[in-house]
């Protein structure tokens, strides 16, 4: 196949693990990136030897040699870039969430439709070995229907007031920021595990600090330290928050957001009671499921090919002992997006998160903002 050429728009956290997971892949080469300023996007093309670099997104857009990209900017500017990509005819990876909200994102689906492009939405939790293989087991009802589920997703790099980044600006990132930021990865999760869509939540958010202390000067997602220059704003998103959901087969579940706990750093969590055992993984410690039973032992399924099914030990590129995390579940969603790229226009099954799922969370945080508002069960809007 020939080579796939890639161009990337963002210099921050996403964009630079982009690129080191996209150059793990065969057959796919970065060719060009995009930043807010040439001298920026400059700066980026120079680390990591990427040879064209631009500071204007429509000439970026328009260069004919790029075949697909990846959008890394924050979330105001998804929705206006989204769309001059797919107007393009190019394929699309974008970073969550698609749009500001749930009118742009269902443009955005039917603006695909017409380009007919391959595109897709970063929910890179799908693609971890123990993930695929919960789902296969909730597949095939190795332990009969579910139930209930419960889960978290916990951070705590907003723990203090001095904590500041642009996702705590409601214009850069949008209204809801713990839900859309990590939420939005426990539903995708979870409904990728069950293959059941959330239907309806009641939803509990709270900020914890309602003013905090902006640093003078930029600051990138994950680093507030070492500032000493400060101003007061006012915050209008949530720090955390409890959503319960039903499933549209009607299992029952609840999930727990926050930015604000200690010592908690990326701890996405799910847990799958069905009728006769108990699925439940941790992404800090992404190399095993755990398995309970109420009349045997439990059991901890380690990450090792040669124990998995045959496509989740496909996302496990080495053997067992030979620990993977984030960056190789990142690798794993590429693989599957270039994939369906590498077979347009008629890709065969794939994993990845298309653009209608990234719509459906959209229309999901909103239900969850709109029943937090309301203090009462929302459906999510079906279209």
């Amino acid at each position: 196949m020939p080579t796939i050429k890639v161009g990337i728009i963002g210099t921050g956290f996403s964009a630079k693990s982009h690129i080191e997971a996209l150059r793990r892949l065969d057959g796919v080469e970065v060719v060009a990136i995009c930043a807010s300023t040439l001298e920026k996007a400059k700066k980026t093309a120079e680390q990591f030897a990427i040879p064209k670099f631009y500071g204007n997104v429509d000439d970026f857009i328009h260069d004919q040699e790029i075949d697909v990209i990846h959008n890394c900017t924050p979330n105001y500017l998804h929705y206006h870039i989204n769309k001059k990509v797919l107007e393009s005819g190019k394929h699309l990876l974008s970073e969550k969430p698609l749009a500001m909200t749930s009118e742009e994102s269902r443009e955005l689906v039917e603006l695909a439709k017409s380009k007919n492009v391959v595109a897709g939405v970063c929910f890179n939790y799908r693609h971890y070995p123990l993930v695929a293989q919960a789902k296969e087991l909730i597949k095939n009802g190795e332990y009969g229907p579910v139930h209930f589920v419960h889960g978290t997703y916990l951070q705590d790099w907003l723990l203090y007031d001095t904590d500041y980044n642009w996702r705590l600006d409601t214009k850069k990132n949008g209204r809801s920021r713990a839900i859309a930021d990590i939420g939005s990865h426990w539903c995708d999760t979870v409904q990728y595990i069950l293959g059941k869509k959330i239907v309806e939540v009641f939803a509990d958010l709270k900020t914890v600090h309602p003013v905090r202390k902006r640093p003078v000067g930029e600051v990138e997602t994950f680093q507030s330290k070492g500032r000493e220059a400060f101003e007061e704003i006012q915050v209008d998103s949530e720090d955390c928050g409890s959503v319960m959901v039903h499933f549209e087969d009607g299992t029952h579940g609840v999930f727990i957001v926050s930015q604000v706990n200690a010592g908690r750093k990326n701890c996405l969590t799910f847990e799958i009671a069905a009728k006769s055992g108990t699925l439940y993984w941790n992404q800090e410690e992404p190399n095993k499921l755990w398995i309970g039973r109420r009349d045997e032992a439990n059991i901890e399924l380690v990450r090792d090919p040669s124990l998995l099914s045959p496509f989740p030990a496909s996302l496990a590129h080495y053997p067992g002992g030979h620990q993977e995390g984030w960056p190789d579940g990142l690798k794993n969603l590429f693989i599957d997006f270039y994939k369906a790229v590498n077979m347009y226009p008629n890709p065969s099954a794939t994993s990845f998160a298309t653009i209608e799922d990234g719509h459906y969370i959209m229309q999901l945080i909103e239900a969850i903002l709109q029943s937090n508002e309301e203090k009462r069960w929302v459906t999510v809007q079906k279209e």
